[in-house]
């Protein structure tokens, strides 16, 4: 019998779900035993996979269209809208979770965030964490949906955005109990108007913490972006429910850290300095990057505040590599890399290329790709990072990808794809080079590594 939305209940939705926990969205990728959801997109539409699925090894499917469901196939679950129905699903199963759960967004550097924080909190208790970039409106409830109660201590959970509202729709499926806005930038200004929209979409995980007395806000205070959106809420930095970190120690801080090298990996000195200053501890850890201090110090505090011991979270920093194209140092048999491939804005960018412009390493050259989804904004953007490699006096040789870099009365090579890098790299192997990769992840930059 065919199971339908008006005559199954959330309710029995979930019971389902208890008996077979594993979700799959893909039908190239089914778990023996799993639930199928059948999700529909601008270019496929999961419906039409739901029996392949169930031939593969999955145990439910739901679907929406009434078409694919064979007579008399109990294993099929008809629902109005099979997306929102996961969403609910993941939302539901969320509240049945009795432990910490933090929220994390921000324009850049979430995802390195997340990962040093589940770094960081893994020292002491069982984390389920968001994998990869899973953190949009279908990933973030099948990132829900592997927490499990009996395995799971506390979770954290990444939530991106390119739209405005779309944090406030996660957050309520996430209910956070506490969240931390990495920073602010330039970014999907196309999806957001402006970049006081951009600030107030990330916001909105403010205003659902601010409206539970009992959620905390872990805040980077010397961000004049984070601490102006506390200001446009009317709430102070001293406010109770927030828990700041900064650059130096001033009371009202948690604790405060410097970079104390970074040629080419990050080291930093940080101290806790709530409720009164501690001693100092070193830490070298495996990221590129100065602009990865506030990320550290992130994950420093969430771990003071859930008594992580100084010694274990000096060990899951130093210990941590970086992945995913973030960050990234690489010593290949011809060059030195690094590697920041999987995405870019103004912001980022230019932060990166300060950071390698401070390095003292031989020969430096970069390969930056396009910005994407910046709107009226871009060809400013796109103008202003080749002003800034060229006022880079000790870059040697730049090259720009894609469609939006002008690079006329410059000496620099511009190539329409990435395609045209690799033949270009066949034919001019760079050699003995310190190679800047950066570019949104549309531009494939990523695949350029192994040939350098």
């Amino acid at each position: 019998m065919i199971k339908s939305v008006t005559d199954m209940s959330l309710d029995t939705l979930y019971s389902i779900y208890l008996q077979h926990p594993v979700v799959s969205t893909d039908s190239r990728r089914v778990p023996d035993g799993c639930m199928f959801f059948a999700i529909k997109g601008e270019t496929f539409n999961g419906n039409r996979f739901a029996a392949s699925a169930l031939e593969a090894g999955a145990a439910v499917a739901v679907v929406d269209e009434a078409d694919v469901v064979p007579a008399g196939d109990e294993r099929y679950v008809q629902v109005d809208d099979v997306l929102t129905v996961l969403q609910q699903l993941a939302a539901h199963h969320r509240q049945q979770f009795l432990g910490p759960v933090l929220q994390i967004t921000g324009t850049n550097g979430k995802t390195t965030t997340k990962e040093l924080i589940a770094a960081v909190l893994s020292e002491r208790y069982r984390v389920l964490y968001t994998q990869g970039n899973l953190n949009n409106h279908i990933g973030v409830p099948l990132t829900l949906l592997r927490l499990r109660p009996d395995e799971h201590d506390i979770a954290v959970i990444e939530t991106g955005a390119n739209h405005p509202g779309e944090i406030a729709f996660l957050t309520n499926i996430v209910k956070p109990t506490c969240g931390i806005v990495t920073n602010v930038g330039v970014a999907h200004i196309e999806g957001f108007s402006s970049f006081e929209g951009v600030k107030h979409t990330k916001g909105e995980l403010y205003d659902y913490l601010f409206s539970h007395n009992d959620c905390r806000l872990f805040l980077a205070a010397d961000n004049p972006n984070l601490t102006d959106m506390l200001e446009q809420r009317g709430t102070a930095l001293d406010d109770p429910r927030i828990i700041a970190y900064g650059h130096e120690a001033r009371t009202g801080l948690a604790c405060c850290g410097i970079v104390a090298a970074a040629n080419p990996f990050v080291a930093i000195s940080w101290q806790q300095t709530a409720p009164q200053p501690a001693k100092q501890h070193e830490v070298q850890t495996n990221l590129i990057g100065t602009y990865n201090l506030d990320n550290l110090l992130a994950a420093v505090t969430v771990g003071l505040h859930f008594d992580v011991a100084p010694a274990d979270i000096n060990h899951a920093l130093g210990t941590y590599q970086p992945s995913l194209g973030r960050s990234e140092y690489r010593q290949t048999a011809s060059n030195r890399l690094i590697v920041d491939a999987y995405n870019a804005n103004l912001t980022s960018m230019k932060a990166a290329l300060a950071n390698f412009a401070a390095l003292q390493l031989p020969n430096k050259m970069v390969i930056l790709g396009d910005m994407n989804e910046l709107g009226t904004d871009s060809d400013s953007a796109h103008r202003q990072v080749v002003e800034l490699v060229a006022g880079c006096a000790d870059i040697k040789e730049a090259w720009f990808v894609g469609k939006r870099y002008v690079v006329d009365g410059t000496s620099f090579h511009l190539f329409a794809n990435v395609d045209e890098v690799k033949a270009h790299i066949a034919a001019h192997h760079p050699n003995d080079m310190t190679i800047l990769i950066k570019g949104s992840n549309s531009i494939r930059l990523h695949q350029l590594p192994e040939l350098l």
